[in-house]
């Protein structure tokens, strides 16, 4: 059952809201709005308790009414200062002198300087949005914000990814709180719905990740994402493996069960902790081993897979996945990627390609 704490607060629907946004200034103009009212009706108050050191010169009777108050107490705080009414006393004139005078000031400050703040940060908002959209191209849209989309974020920032090239897509107020914390942009929001994906730039994202927590939602969304761009790399989670069959007819390029990788790796460690050890690692990034795609080096082409430093597992030829022992990939060609297990930190023996200025294999001579 879910958490109704989760969903309390919850942002625009269908709205771009970028990290770090501010609270909003409508709220704070309602609250100054509030606080210069009060200094003008205390002000009121205060000139028509003292109205006897108080002078109409309009008025042959010298009598200062309510209404006289509040006219003198508005054309005094704005600075208009016609001088019909004067303070004549010299405790209506120190009033005004120490009263009244900062009580001004606060009022300008209030309205005015509110006022520009409104619209400086409302102008800097669309602004952000503004270039936010116009650098989006090519970009990661992430459906769901929960564990395993944010898992799926950090391994694609720690690969080098721009945070500013991730869009997360959530419904959940608690979800877009934690993309903001970690500098990402929120579209808030239902992904099965044309107009939110459409805000999250779905039209010309070069990848799309569902990770929702419905197998029915995640099949939904890959079918609208494949609709808006045909051309995206769908990456989706399901949760049972019966599913996985109509989650790639839905369009999804590649399709990950999580329970089943959760209970085989549940069962690996049960038979042998050594073995589940090792899993769980190739499956974190930063510490030990990691597994990687590399581009294929001049100086490892036509070599064998089994003899280059790194721990070949799989290569890539012609759009094709081929285990490393495959007769067709017994000697490496021009134009293969290697799918390698490593040392997460780069090592003498084991370079990464580009950072000792190795040639690839894929470059133009």
């Amino acid at each position: 059952m879910p958490d109704p704490s989760a969903d309390a607060a919850r942002g625009p629907l269908g709205i771009v809201s970028l990290p770090d946004r501010p609270i909003s200034p409508w709220w704070a103009l309602g609250r100054r709005i509030l606080a210069a009212l009060a200094i003008l009706v205390g002000t009121v108050m205060l000139v028509y308790f003292d109205r006897g050191g108080y002078r109409d010169g309009n008025d042959p009777t010298n009598t200062i009414s309510l209404i006289d108050a509040i006219y003198y107490t508005t054309v005094t705080l704005s600075t208009t200062g016609y001088g019909d009414i004067a303070p004549v006393t010299d405790g209506a004139r120190l009033v005004n002198a120490f009263v009244i005078t900062p009580a001004r000031i606060a009022f300008l400050v209030l309205l005015i300087g509110t006022t520009l703040e409104v619209l400086a940060s409302q102008g800097r908002e669309m602004f952000r949005v503004a270039r936010w959209r116009r650098k989006m191209g090519q970009h990661v849209v992430v459906v769901g914000y929960g564990t395993k989309g944010s898992s799926a974020v950090k391994t694609l920032v720690t690969n080098g990814l721009d945070l500013e090239n991730v869009v997360v897509v959530d419904p959940k107020g608690s979800a877009m709180q934690e993309a903001h914390a970690d500098g990402l942009a929120v579209v808030t929001g239902d992904a099965t719905r044309r107009d939110v994906l459409r805000r999250a730039g779905v039209e010309t994202a070069e990848q799309v990740i569902i990770t929702t927590d419905s197998d029915a939602a995640n099949v939904l969304a890959t079918l609208t994402v494949r609709q808006l761009n045909p051309d995206a790399y769908i990456v989706s989670s399901v949760r049972e493996q019966e599913n996985a069959p109509l989650m790639k007819q839905s369009g999804a390029n590649s399709v990950i069960t999580s329970s089943d990788a959760v209970g085989r790796l549940l069962g690996l460690s049960s038979l042998s902790p050594s073995l589940g050890s090792v899993m769980e690692d190739l499956l974190s990034y930063g510490a030990g081993l990691e597994v990687a795609e590399r581009d294929l080096l001049v100086s490892e082409v036509g070599k064998q897979p089994q003899t280059l430093p790194d721990q070949v597992i799989a290569v890539v030829r012609d759009e094709k996945v081929y285990r490393y022992f495959d007769p067709v990939v017994t000697l490496l060609a021009r134009g293969d990627r290697l799918v390698v297990v490593r040392p997460a930190k780069e090592q003498p023996w084991a370079p990464r390609p580009g950072t000792h200025g190795e040639e690839l294999a894929g470059d133009q001579e």
